[in-house]
């Protein structure tokens, strides 16, 4: 039978144990990897609704927690790259698009069809499945622009371009606002399907690990 002694040292332990484990959770958590998940599908076909994601948030920068202020700048986001940021119109929120334009690019829509500095863009990963019912209420979702990005800002779309509100509509992201690069889907789950197909629908299996480019 354990003393008194003996129980207040394995609690302790015990304590210790759980007061480190939840310390190295909330610091990895808050420079090295993030998890969000997709309830929206404007990134369809990259992500899509159900998909769990990992971001890096050590990838532009180590910032001070609790601020925008970046201590330790690494590197900046460049086109191409799906980004996690604050929605400019309600920084409580978490927006997931795509980088199409960096500080001084010229960007500009027309008939769906993105251009860059005047070159055409090819995007192999976009999707396009409205009509013109849209188009006649917000005629700048297929004809945008030009604008010029300005500096330690960015141009974002979602990759569902006919369903996605982005910087056609709300403007651009500011650097101190991103809070990292998504690079990874963990899991996913069709929330559509009925759990008894949980083998075939309802687990997304070919998803998981699935790098996102």
């Amino acid at each position: 039978m354990k003393d008194g002694k003996d129980e207040k040292s394995t609690f302790r332990e015990y304590a210790e144990t759980l007061v480190i484990a939840i310390v190295l959770a909330l610091f990895i958590r808050t420079f090295v990897v993030q998890a969000f998940k997709i309830p929206s599908g404007s990134m369809i076909p990259t992500l899509q609704i159900g998909d769990h994601i990992l971001v890096s948030k050590f990838i532009y920068g180590v910032r001070v927690p609790f601020t925008d202020f970046v201590l330790i700048p690494i590197t900046r986001p460049g086109r191409g790259d799906v980004i996690v940021f604050r929605f400019p119109k309600d920084e409580k929120k978490d927006f997931i698009k795509r980088v199409v334009g960096i500080p001084g690019d010229k960007i500009e829509l027309k008939d769906k069809v993105l251009f860059v500095n005047g070159v055409k863009q090819s995007e192999s990963y976009t999707n396009h499945e409205d009509g013109q019912d849209l188009f006649r209420i917000v005629p700048e979702r297929d004809n945008f622009g030009p604008v010029l990005v300005p500096e330690n800002a960015y141009f974002v779309m979602g990759d569902n371009r006919d369903h996605s509100l982005d910087s056609r509509f709300w403007g651009f992201v500011d650097f101190s606002k991103i809070k990292g690069e998504a690079f990874m889907i963990y899991w996913s789950w069709d929330k559509e399907a009925s759990v008894v197909d949980l083998f075939r629908g309802w687990g997304r299996w070919g998803r998981i690990g699935k790098v996102i480019r």
